[in-house]
C-alpha cells in the first residue's frame, strides 16, 4: 500500500531536520559537554543489521522512567528497532544507562508530548514541533536499570 504523499513529505522533512540540524546538534553539543534536559541520545540494537545505532531524541524523566516518543511508529527506524530488540541504552548527564523499552499504544501522546516542557507557552511549542513532524506518533517508555546502591 503506497504511502500518503502528506505522510511521505512530513517523513522527508522529518528526515532531513534530523540529517542536517538536529543530530548534528546533539554531535556538537555532547562533544562540548552541553546536552539540553529535553535532548539526549537513545541506542539501539539496528534490526536488520545487529549494529549498534544512536539516534537524538526528545526524553522526559519520571523517576526510574524515561520517555520517548517514535515520531513514525513503531514500523520506521528506532521505533522498529525497539520493537525487535526492547533493550536500549540513553545517555544521560554524558553517562550511558541501560534500559527495557516498551511500546505503550495506549497513551496519549499529545498529553505526553506537553509534559516534556514546562509553562503553558513551552509546552504549547513542544507540542507543536512534535505534531509537525509526527506521522504516527506513539509513546514508549523506557525503565532505567538505575544503580540505587550505596556504597
Amino acid at each position: 500500500m503506497p504511502v500518503p504523499t502528506s505522510v511521505a513529505r512530513k517523513r522527508r522533512i522529518e528526515v532531513a531536520v534530523g540529517k542536517y540540524f538536529a543530530n548534528p546538534l546533539v554531535t556538537g553539543l555532547n562533544r562540548i559537554g552541553m546536552m539540553p534536559s529535553l535532548m539526549t541520545e537513545i541506542e539501539t540494537v539496528g534490526r536488520r543489521t545487529g549494529l549498534t545505532r544512536r539516534v537524538p531524541v526528545a526524553i522526559t524523566y519520571d523517576g526510574d522512567e524515561a520517555w520517548v516518543i517514535a515520531q513514525h511508529g513503531i514500523d520506521t527506524g528506532w521505533g522498529a528497532n525497539i520493537s525487535a530488540t526492547p533493550k536500549v541504552r540513553i545517555r544521560r548527564r554524558g553517562e550511558w544507562i541501560d534500559g527495557q523499552a516498551e511500546i505503550m499504544p495506549d497513551d496519549d501522546v499529545p498529553a505526553r508530548v506537553k509534559t516534556f516542557a514546562s509553562g503553558k507557552i513551552r509546552s504549547a511549542l513542544t507540542a507543536s514541533a512534535f505534531h509537525g513532524l509526527q506521522t504516527d506518533p506513539v509513546s514508549v517508555r523506557i525503565r532505567l536499570a538505575l544503580d540505587t546502591s550505596t556504597d
